[in-house]
């Protein structure tokens, strides 16, 4: 008997917890396409909590903190990326920006390489980064 009322409860519920845990990615890409930051960042943070791996959610909060100036959180979130998608090309080509930036050459030429090796979007980019890098650690 109890097994049947539990199943129960998990057939009414279950599609709305799954259906309503994907609107909440949708609607911050929404959010965040009309410079809404922070009411996104409550929505990618929403979509974490159901989906913890949500490599997507962790970009785009990225990008907020990026906007936002809040530069250490971005950092955080990026490095999340590329620990659930250590080929993430967006991420890791944001993170050697952000620690050439930071005047950290190290870091950010072996980021560069590392995306160099594997790249398929960002191909262009990381050369342009790679001149970059080498111009301003020769100053």
């Amino acid at each position: 008997m109890i097994f049947k009322i539990i199943k129960l409860i998990l057939l009414l519920f279950l599609p709305t917890l799954l259906f309503a845990n994907t609107n909440f990615f949708q609607e911050g890409v929404n959010l965040f396409a009309n410079k809404k930051f922070e009411q996104a960042r409550f929505k990618f943070e929403q979509d974490i909590v159901y989906n913890p791996k949500s490599e997507l959610s962790y970009l785009y909060l990225s990008k907020i903190f990026q906007k936002l100036d809040k530069i250490n959180l971005q950092e955080q979130n990026l490095n999340t990326v590329i620990l659930l998608n250590p080929r993430n090309e967006e991420a890791i080509y944001s993170l050697a920006k952000l620690k050439l930036d930071a005047s950290d050459y190290s870091k950010s030429r072996e980021l560069n390489n590392k995306l160099i090796g594997f790249c398929d979007k960002f191909c262009g980019k990381s050369e342009k980064l790679k001149e970059e890098i080498e111009n301003l650690s020769k100053k």
